[in-house]
């Protein structure tokens, strides 16, 4: 694994610390490992969607489009999945 050294601000290495002594990460380098890898995942989120926007419009987002997508959504709910449970879960699609 390589090393980077990076220079921050007291107010920005205070937070990077205080999401490390909260328990959400184990050390600062694996705070900003995943800064970089959320990053790295929106970068990748909005060259798609600029393609999408870019390519041709193939279909319709309407009344029978969204029918169909809830259809598919109770279909994979009703599937081979575990049961969810919470406010999502329970929710009526």
């Amino acid at each position: 694994m390589a090393t980077m050294n990076v220079s921050l601000p007291v107010e920005l290495k205070a937070f990077a610390d205080g999401q490390v002594n909260c328990g959400r990460y184990g050390s600062t380098s694996e705070y900003v490992r995943e800064l970089i890898r959320r990053d790295q995942d929106r970068s990748r989120l909005r060259e798609l969607l600029l393609d999408g926007a870019a390519g041709p419009i193939v279909g319709r987002a309407d009344e029978e489009y969204f029918a169909s997508l809830r259809d598919r959504v109770r279909e994979a709910a009703n599937s081979n999945y575990p049961p969810a449970s919470g406010p999502v879960a329970d929710a009526t699609v």
